[in-house]
């Protein structure tokens, strides 16, 4: 047995550190366009029902969702679309390299959560605990 293999019981722990870390984060970018906290964006803080604070929405509660592992799949679809956009009407516009036009984080977050949307919450999720509920079980390949 490989160190490799000993590794993969742990597959499911380290995805779920990967999903809540990744949600934190997440949240505080709709955090900071929907209340100023830690600290309002420069341009101020959005209008109600525009794109941007629908987009601040979707970061907030989307993230709260992923936090918890709740509805984990079809809430980590639509982030992942909500961040190619993001990165297509925003940020690559200004320059065709993501270094430089700061879209680097939207694309590391839409393929964080297309991952999240195949594997699922990994452990230590309500969706993980609904489904042992239910009689099934949650697992990774």
């Amino acid at each position: 047995m490989t160190i490799f293999d000993k590794l993969d019981r742990y597959v499911p722990h380290a995805l779920a550190v990967l999903r809540i870390a990744t949600a934190i984060i997440f949240m505080l970018h709709g955090t900071q366009k929907l209340f100023g906290f830690p600290a309002p964006p420069s341009s101020g803080l959005p209008e109600v029902f525009t794109l941007f604070w629908i987009g601040a929405v979707m970061e907030f509660v989307g993230g709260l969702l992923i936090l918890l592992g709740l509805l984990t799949r079809p809430v980590a679809f639509l982030l992942a679309g909500e961040m190619a956009v993001a990165y297509w009407m925003f940020h690559a516009p200004r320059n065709f390299y993501p270094t430089l036009n700061g879209g680097d984080a939207a694309i590391l977050y839409c393929f964080v959560f297309l991952l999240l949307v195949f594997t699922g919450p990994g452990a230590w999720s309500l969706d993980g605990a609904r489904g042992a509920r239910a009689g099934r079980t949650a697992k990774l390949a």
